[in-house]
């Protein structure tokens, strides 16, 4: 029998994740204290590197394994864009933390290592969708960009952004869509100024796979979080006004809703960053 090629493989680092994820259940139950306080981050670097695997496999190449220090850059980029989220949630007030460990030190280490997951866990995730092949192939119909939406999306993203920092406390409990938004419109536009990766361009192209490719990674990794959080022993509770009693696992149903755009959202922060780098590193 002819031996596979190489990159059609799964690749060590993904067998690595599917045993760190494996191990990590079964310490869970096993009420390992450690296990049980990081728990989050340490079923996710497991996924990480598990789909990481899969996208090296349908392309032969990878975030980690052939564009290592982009995978090194955005580990940081990542605690930085959440807090950014956290920041919002001293308005919003629709989550907070329990069963976080009491020594400081111990706690901001869970914090620096969950958050440090986030970005690259949707961004491989829609990149291992990207590649599948039984994804849509298909094209729209190239949508011409005008300057007038481009500017219409800057204040809209804006205002986004803002209204919940000026509303008040009772009314701000109610604007998280306004946040899982407001960095889409406001950002994408500047992206495609920079004429580097942008969803306006690719829909200006017809091509809207990275789109759909985000919006399923968003809700397969919502899925997830929920999922993998609910036993954990430091986790998120949600406050959220409205319907909170209707829950998969602990996220109220509507807010299932948040997970599709703030995947969207994470791709153009992350964008926006790269662009921006590289536009200095060429001026």
């Amino acid at each position: 029998m002819k031996e596979m090629p190489d990159n059609r493989k799964l690749k060590f680092h993904g067998w690595v994740g599917l045993g760190i994820i494996g191990i990590s259940e079964i310490l869970l139950f096993a009420e390992v204290s450690f296990v049980k306080i990081y728990f989050t981050p340490l079923v996710w670097s497991g996924y990480i590197f598990f789909i990481d695997s899969l996208v090296y496999r349908n392309k032969g190449t990878s975030l980690i394994l052939t564009r290592p220090g982009e995978f090194t850059l955005i580990l940081p980029l990542s605690v930085g864009f959440w807090l950014i989220f956290e920041f919002y949630n001293l308005y919003i007030q629709n989550w907070h933390y329990v069963g976080l460990p009491e020594d400081l030190l111990l706690r901001w280490i869970g914090y620096a290592w969950a958050f440090a997951t986030i970005w690259p866990a949707i961004i491989i995730t829609a990149e291992a969708l990207e590649s599948w092949g039984q994804l849509y192939q298909g094209r729209i119909k190239p949508l011409k960009i005008k300057r007038k939406h481009l500017y219409s999306s800057l204040v809209f993203g804006t205002f986004c952004l803002i209204v919940p920092l000026i509303s008040s406390a009772e009314t701000a409990k109610y604007l998280a869509a306004p946040v899982w938004l407001g960095f889409i419109f406001l950002l994408d536009p500047l992206n495609y100024w920079m004429g580097r990766k942008s969803l306006f361009g690719d829909l200006e192209r017809g091509n809207p796979r990275t789109l759909y490719s985000l919006l399923l990674s968003g809700l397969i990794c919502g899925l997830l979080w929920e999922f993998w959080n609910y036993w954990a022993g430091a986790k998120w509770h949600y406050t959220v006004p409205i319907l909170d009693y209707v829950k998969i696992f602990e996220m109220p149903l509507l807010g299932y809703l948040g997970f599709p755009p703030f995947a969207v959202e994470c791709y153009v922060m992350y964008s926006f960053t790269i662009n921006a780098f590289k536009r200095k590193s060429n001026a």
